[in-house]
């Protein structure tokens, strides 16, 4: 009955995750793209997806590669901007920490903004979902995604250049963020943390080397965790 359950469990997770790969075809191509425009082979582009296997940060280290960028420089960009991969494994680990290693190194392997935004949703709601329940709706969630991820970025490496510029690919980043997040809006801390994060971050947009956005996340933070202590004081003295 357990394994039925859990098997029920991994294809709500692949039903969540599916909308999002109307998002990751494109964005997946346009990495290609951009990846043999700035100067990557097809082999140097599928090896950079297949290990880093974290869009945002790809692209920050492209951009950061075709400026000239110091190589220094480009592996902080790109570490900084994947530090909200820890953030999200935090979050994760009361949900599936009690699961074997080799689950959890795979799980680790997999934590994308699409699969870590469904399973979080998920767990909240149904809180007295068991550990195997848990694992496997995160792997249904991202088992859409991650080989139309792959497949999308060789097609863009292929293509190039040939793809006109009236696509407007570059669309897939925002919507792909605006997806994730407005579920997540749903308690008031959520809603602090979001409106501060867009705030510094608007005000440190001529940081360079996109920092900014590192210091806007992590003002962001802090302040969603005072309004979260702010309002269990509230309601402790309510």
């Amino acid at each position: 009955m357990a394994s039925t359950t859990s098997k029920s469990y991994y294809w709500k997770g692949f039903r969540d995750g599916t909308p999002f790969i109307f998002v990751a075809i494109p964005f997946g191509t346009l990495f290609g793209v951009f990846a043999t425009e700035t100067g990557l082979t097809i082999i140097q582009t599928m090896a950079f997806t297949a290990t880093v296997f974290a869009g945002a940060a790809q692209f920050a280290a492209l951009q950061l590669l075709q400026d000239n960028t110091p190589t220094v420089i480009i592996l902080a960009s790109a570490l900084a901007v994947n530090l909200r991969m820890a953030m999200y494994s935090a979050s994760l680990t009361p949900y599936l920490g009690s699961a074997p290693l080799w689950q959890r190194a795979f799980a680790a392997y997999l934590i994308v903004d699409q699969s870590y935004a469904c399973s979080i949703v998920r767990f909240e709601k149904e809180p007295l979902m068991t550990t195997p329940q848990r694992m496997a709706y995160f792997l249904g969630s991202v088992t859409p995604i991650t080989p139309l991820w792959i497949l999308a970025t060789f097609l863009g490496a292929v293509l190039g250049t040939k793809i006109p510029e009236s696509w407007a690919l570059d669309f897939a980043l925002p919507i792909t963020f605006l997806a994730m997040i407005g579920p997540m809006l749903r308690t008031m801390p959520h809603v602090v943390t979001a409106l501060v994060a867009i705030t510094v971050s608007l005000l440190t947009v001529a940081v360079p080397y996109n920092l900014g956005l590192l210091i806007a996340g992590c003002v962001g933070m802090m302040a969603g965790a005072q309004a979260e202590l702010w309002t269990l004081k509230k309601e402790a003295t309510s």
